[in-house]
């Protein structure tokens, strides 16, 4: 048996200040798969000595960023997928049955329906109309990574297994964010993002936490940090462990740690025959 745990951890410098080695010898998974660790080469030194790291940095300081914490030596690492070099969301670890893939996919920022509601609040105020910008609305990006990322990961899948996880960026299902209606077509639970995401499905993959637990609501690993969301509990499911078709009868159980803070997204977890 194989354990897994997947964390944006929003800034691992910070994450650290707040528990994180505790929480994951606490764990002790096989492999710690992280996103959004927001550092360069040498700026945090995690002290984890049964594993290997392998980082992922963006070229843009304090911004995005994966890694893989592996007890395990690979055969092979990857850093990124092509067309895609630069933002570091992408860290791909080979072994003799599966290659893992941490990700760390991009937001789109601001949604075709977000950025709708600018222009109307602008025209309201008699302000000129926010102009799309690359750093505002990535949403044409987001469909373009959603696209090469199934392709390569589908790649993979003709090899070995696949073991794909992290920060999706995406609320497949209603039944994966607190308030579906008010949502829909904000970024994240948008019908394209969504449309992605059942692409990727159909492409051979399946979603390991819905595959054990398909009906099970309130199941979130993200809260905004305004109105009390956590502790509402009003949040969303974004992040993800999905495995190949062919590893479904090796799943043993999935998970999400929302008893573990220290970032406002909570780590999730899966147990794999393998």
């Amino acid at each position: 048996m194989k354990s897994f745990v997947s964390w944006n951890v929003n800034g691992l410098r910070a994450c650290l200040k707040k528990g994180f080695e505790d929480s994951m010898r606490q764990l002790d998974p096989d492999f710690i798969c992280i996103q959004e660790t927001k550092m360069q080469e040498g700026q945090a030194v995690v002290d984890l000595p049964a594993y290997d790291e392998y980082y992922c940095y963006a070229e843009r300081k304090g911004y995005s960023g994966t890694a893989i914490f592996a007890k395990e030596k690979p055969l092979s690492v990857e850093y990124n997928i092509p067309g895609h070099t630069d933002e570091g969301r992408v860290v791909q670890l080979e072994y003799d049955e599966f290659y893992l893939v941490c990700v760390y996919v991009p937001n789109a920022r601001t949604s075709p329906k977000e950025y709708r509601q600018m222009v109307r609040q602008a025209e309201k105020k008699g302000e000129p109309a926010p102009e799309e910008k690359e750093e505002l609305f990535r949403f044409g990006y987001r469909m373009r990574w959603e696209d090469d990322f199934r392709h390569h990961v589908s790649a993979l899948a003709q090899k070995k297994h696949v073991i794909i996880c992290g920060d999706l960026n995406v609320a497949h299902q209603t039944i994966d964010l607190k308030n579906p209606t008010s949502n829909r077509g904000n970024c994240g639970f948008t019908d394209e993002e969504r449309e992605k995401f059942d692409k990727l499905l159909k492409a051979g993959f399946v979603d390991t936490y819905r595959f054990v637990y398909p009906d099970k609501t309130d199941a979130y690993s993200w809260w905004s940090y305004r109105f009390n969301a956590r502790k509402n509990n009003a949040g969303w499911r974004i992040d993800y462990f999905l495995v190949d078709e062919k590893l479904t009868d090796q799943i043993i159980d999935a998970f999400i740690y929302a008893d573990i803070y220290g970032s406002d997204h909570c780590p999730v977890g899966l147990q794999l025959d393998i």
